[in-house]
């Protein structure tokens, strides 16, 4: 199968010392074709291609974590959610979501940019999770929405304390809820397949252990 990956997005996906791409989504796709005894080969892409990519068959399937819309409902398939996911809003202190005044950094293609640009608030996009800090250090944005997963890691990142941001869950529905990754529409009779081997993972105990080897939380 080709698998398309994101190589920017610590914890999910992302490349270690040695330039390998590892994290808690590339583990999960690893694991379901050892289940399946596929041979996957990884191509790495941006969020915001991850659509086109699938729809023209250019992938079989897209390891990443993707909210199911019925835009991208339109274009590609869904295999079975593999974790659950939350939106952090992080701000300089009295920015909330809907000031006026904020100015918001999200990663081009998400559904927090969606989210964003369906109530007309200025954004900034960028390619990547990673990508985030910079406008926010430069003054561009006052605020960023993130996915829980990758907030979790850009609050470790030195720089991102030093900007005293003030963080909020946020509950809107189109935020968060099951993950799952994208399937082309032209190889359809993978998703029986994928969902399967998902399953299979959860019960012999290969999730939980790719849980705990890259995320400080339990998500199934």
């Amino acid at each position: 199968m080709r698998v398309a990956v994101l190589d920017n997005s610590p914890p999910m996906a992302y490349r270690d010392e040695h330039g390998e791409l590892t994290g808690f989504s590339i583990g999960i796709i690893q694991a379901i074709c050892e289940e399946m005894h596929a041979k996957c080969l990884l191509q790495v892409i941006s969020l915001d291609q991850t659509l086109d990519v699938l729809a023209n068959g250019e992938a079989d399937i897209a390891a990443i974590s993707l909210l199911d819309t019925p835009e991208r409902r339109r274009r590609i398939l869904f295999a079975k959610p593999y974790f659950r996911s939350v939106s952090l809003w992080f701000a300089k202190p009295g920015i909330v979501p809907g000031n006026p005044a904020a100015r918001v950094a999200v990663v081009s293609g998400s559904a927090q940019e969606r989210f964003a640009l369906a109530r007309h608030w200025p954004v900034h996009p960028v390619r990547s999770n990673v990508e985030l800090l910079a406008p926010l250090r430069a003054g561009q944005a006052n605020a960023a929405i993130v996915p829980m997963s990758s907030g979790l890691n850009l609050v470790k990142q030195p720089e991102m304390s030093a900007l005293a941001l003030s963080t909020t869950v946020m509950n809107e529905p189109e935020l968060g809820g099951d993950a799952s990754f994208g399937i082309s529409p032209r190889r359809a009779e993978l998703k029986e397949e994928i969902d399967a081997a998902l399953e299979r993972i959860k019960r012999n105990g290969a999730y939980d252990r790719i849980n705990s080897r890259f995320l400080p939380f339990r998500i199934n």
